[in-house]
C-alpha cells in the first residue's frame, strides 16, 4: 500500500489468484456458523419439544411453545 491507509492496488499481494487450494470463500458461512439449510427442525434443550424450522429465522431467536426456552437447531 503505497500511503499504508488500506488505498494500495487491487490484484497484488497473497491471497490473489486461484492457486491457494481452499483459498477464501471456503469458510463456515455467516455469523461463523455452519448453514444447515433451509429445513430441519428446532428443539428445545429444556423439554425437548421439536418444531420445524422456518426459513429466515435462526432457531436461536426462537422460543420454545411449550416452556418459552431458546429453541437449538437440531441436526
Amino acid at each position: 500500500m503505497p500511503r499504508g491507509d488500506g488505498t494500495g492496488p487491487l490484484g497484488q499481494g497473497p491471497g490473489t489468484g486461484r492457486g491457494m487450494g481452499m483459498g477464501r470463500g471456503g469458510g463456515r458461512g455467516r455469523m461463523g456458523g455452519y448453514g444447515l439449510g433451509p429445513g430441519g427442525s428446532c428443539i428445545c434443550p429444556s423439554c425437548g419439544k421439536k418444531v420445524p424450522h422456518s426459513q429466515g429465522t435462526p432457531c436461536t431467536q426462537m422460543r420454545c411453545p411449550a416452556c418459552g426456552a431458546p429453541m437449538t437447531r437440531a441436526r
